[in-house]
Formats: structure tokens, C-alpha cells, sequence
């Protein structure tokens, strides 16, 4: 096992240091992988190393909006994004420190703390993998180990299409919608009829979330973003303040089919430029 990263509490240390080690075969592995996520993860040439898991309790900090106007919310859209990083980094550092690949099947989990409305936890949990020769072209940008929100199926059907994942890709923007009216709601009564300001709030929301995500896509170097989420959720804030979130996996082509086992290989195919 390699350095054990120094930011990791003492029990995740010990738990490290009893998953397997690729370079000396030791240890034993875990992972919330199905029986068919861990035979298609072998068939793309891959081995499960451990569950690798990145915790943040986060203070959310208070924004005020107007009553009948929308707005992002930016402080609580920072706190959100910010919070959930410092979780997938707790989980990459985890992943690092058992000489990992990737992390695949991760999944971002938000609950509010029952003590105070304001404290939310942030868990990002995915099982790190490693490739069985060994290769170094699995990594995602800067050396680091690759994260992705896809199953053990899709991650084989996506090497086979010449793809290889980057990085897990998220947008995040908290928005309030505005109230209506008195006048205004007491018109639309026993009518059907659209709410344009609440069509113009959604509508503005979920884009400033998409453009997000493609963001971190383009700085991470990729191509396109496949499996793409797109949720929404209040967090028991005041009323009229919902989150969107996207999130998807980051692709490339693959550019070395040395990475790749040769029972694949025949049927990728790969990008030439002209």
C-alpha cells in the first residue's frame, strides 16, 4: 500500500490497511458491487480494491431573497457545491491511498443533521478499483484516480464503445422561485392556465446546473458526459428554495488499446483524424 494520506482519520487508516493491495496481493477486498457488477468489472479488466467513503458535516450559511423575485441563492449554491467536494476529495484521498485506478459506482448522499436545520451531511461513497496489468492510462486528470457514477455493466459497455471515464462531473445551483400575488393567484382560480414566472424560475435553474457540470467536463479534458442526473430537492429550506443538481461521468476516447483486454479490442473502435 502506498503513503497512507495523512488527512484521513485513524480509522480509516486502520480499515485501508486491511483491503487489498495490488502490489503485494494482500489484504482482502469490499465493495457494494452486485454478483454481475463484479463479473463484468473483471471482464473489462479491472479488480474491486475496497469501499472508499468521503464525509462532510457543512453550516450552511443564511441568504435572504426577494418575496416575488427569482434569484439564485448564491451563498447556499456555494455551500452545497463545496461541501460536496470536500466529500468526493475525502473519498478520492481514501482511493489514492489503496493505489487506485478509478472509483466506480459513486454515489452522493445529502441528509439534514436533526439537531439544526442549517447542518447537512455530505457522503460520497463508490468502491476503488484497480487495473488487473496494472496500466497507468486509467487515470483521471492530474494522475489522479478516475470517479464515476457508473454501474460495473456500464463501465464495461463503455470501454467496449471506446470510451474511458474521467472524472465525476457535477452543477449545482440553489434558486428561489418567486411567490405570486394575491391578484394574481386568485385569478388563476379554477383555471387551467401556465404559471409563466415559476415556468422562467425552473427553466433558469436547471440550465445554470447544466452549464455547470459541462464546465467541470471541458476543464477535466473530456468529450462528452454520459448518465447524466439531473435531481431536485428542497433540504427542508424555507419554502420556495429548491436545489438543482447535475451530475454525470466524464468521457474520452480511448487513445492506447493497450489498456484495454484484448477480448475487447476487435470491437472498439477508434478515432482518426484526418
Amino acid at each position: 500500500m502506498s503513503d497512507t494520506v495523512p488527512d484521513l482519520p485513524q480509522h480509516a487508516r486502520e480499515r485501508l490497511e486491511g483491503l487489498r493491495d495490488t502490489s503485494r496481493r494482500g489484504g482482502i477486498f469490499t465493495s457494494d458491487f452486485s454478483v454481475n457488477e463484479f463479473l463484468m468489472v473483471g471482464e473489462a479488466g479491472f479488480e474491486p480494491l475496497g469501499l472508499v467513503v468521503g464525509s462532510c458535516i457543512y453550516h450552511t450559511g443564511i441568504q435572504y431573497a426577494g418575496w416575488a423575485k427569482n434569484q439564485e441563492m448564491a451563498v447556499l449554491s456555494q455551500a452545497m457545491y463545496e461541501a460536496r467536494e470536500l466529500a468526493m476529495t475525502r473519498m478520492e484521498q481514501e482511493a489514492q491511498s489503496l493505489s487506485a485506478d478509478g472509483v466506480v459506482g459513486v454515489r452522493l448522499e445529502v441528509k439534514r443533521m436533526d439537531w439544526d436545520k442549517d447542518i447537512l451531511e455530505f457522503l460520497a461513497i463508490g468502491t476503488a478499483i484497480a487495473h488487473s496489468k496494472g496500466h497507468p492510462g486509467f487515470k483521471g486528470p492530474a494522475g489522479k484516480p478516475f470517479t464515476s457514477d457508473l454501474s460495473g455493466q456500464d463501465l464495461w459497455m463503455l470501454l467496449q464503445s471506446g470510451y474511458r471515464p474521467l472524472a465525476l462531473v457535477m452543477g449545482s445551483c440553489v434558486y428561489h422561485v418567486a411567490h405570486q400575488g394575491m391578484f394574481q393567484s386568485l385569478g388563476n382560480v379554477g383555471r387551467n392556465v401556465e404559471m409563466p414566472l415559476f415556468t422562467q424560475a425552473m427553466y433558469d435553474a436547471r440550465e445554470l446546473a447544466m452549464e455547470r457540470m459541462q464546465q467541470e467536463a471541458k476543464e477535466a479534458g473530456a468529450e462528452g458526459v454520459v448518465a447524466v442526473q439531473l435531481h431536485e430537492g428542497s433540504h427542508n429550506w424555507q419554502p420556495h428554495v429548491i436545489e438543482f443538481f447535475a451530475i454525470g461521468t466524464a468521457v474520452k476516447p480511448i487513445e492506447d488499446t493497450a489498456i484495454i483486454p484484448e477480448r475487447l479490442i476487435p470491437q472498439i473502435v477508434i478515432p482518426v483524424n484526418d
